[in-house]
């Protein structure tokens, strides 16, 4: 199996990478994960996954300025229906928008609009952003195949100021509460995407990741 990791520039690269081979030789997954700025290299990949952190503008950026990525992406993921995973901002790039330094176009894939978080303690006192730290994931088992083996109250860990707005039912497979729900985990098809970094997220994102692995939409 070969796992295509699309460098656009900004995300924790090395360290997707190192946990999707553990995940892999834990699960005895036989994969490997290659990291690619070449949009030709999508055309040999069994699985895709958009990594990215820092701001939804910068990252739609560098997804833009790797010749024939979007296209590639879009074939991979859209016409062939190969499995894809978006995390943090890659996940959020799956969005129809985002709002942060402006309106930018997202790919199209889940509906809503990536928009400024506004979290508030009971008492209306605001909470801190960006939300930093571990949280538990609320959903109702058994979930998404990406969820599997899991268990509500799992903790994952996040990093980030916005979210997606507006999405639809039907496409959050998970949240997580930070003065009110936040959408966690999205996905329809052969899509998947988590605003945390599941690549950070210890045992239960191991577990994720290996569940990416051998997901058969």
């Amino acid at each position: 199996m070969k796992v295509a990791v699309i460098d656009t520039g900004s995300g924790n690269l090395a360290s997707v990478r190192r946990a999707f081979d553990r995940a892999a030789r834990e699960a005895g997954i036989d994969a490997e994960i290659g990291l690619t700025t070449r949009a030709e290299d999508l055309a040999a990949a069994d699985r895709v996954v958009l990594p990215g952190q820092g701001a939804f503008a910068a990252v739609r950026r560098g997804l833009d300025a790797l010749p024939g990525m979007e296209a590639a992406l879009r074939e991979a993921v859209e016409r062939r229906a190969l499995p894809f995973l978006g995390i943090c901002v890659g996940m959020q790039l799956m969005a129809e928008r985002g709002l942060e330094h402006g309106t930018t176009p997202g790919l199209g894939w889940i509906a809503g609009e990536i928009a400024p978080m506004d979290p508030r303690a009971e008492d209306g006192t605001p909470l801190p952003l960006p939300q930093m730290g571990w949280n538990g994931l609320d959903f109702t088992p058994p979930g998404h195949p990406i969820l599997a083996g899991l268990a509500p109250g799992e903790h994952v860990y996040f990093v980030h100021s916005y979210a997606l707005r507006g999405g639809r039912p039907g496409e959050t497979l998970a949240t997580a509460r930070y003065g009110g729900p936040v959408c966690a985990v999205v996905g329809r098809d052969n899509l998947a995407g988590t605003q945390f970094h599941v690549e950070k997220s210890g045992p239960t994102g191991l577990r994720m990741l290996a569940n990416f692995l051998g997901w058969s939409p």
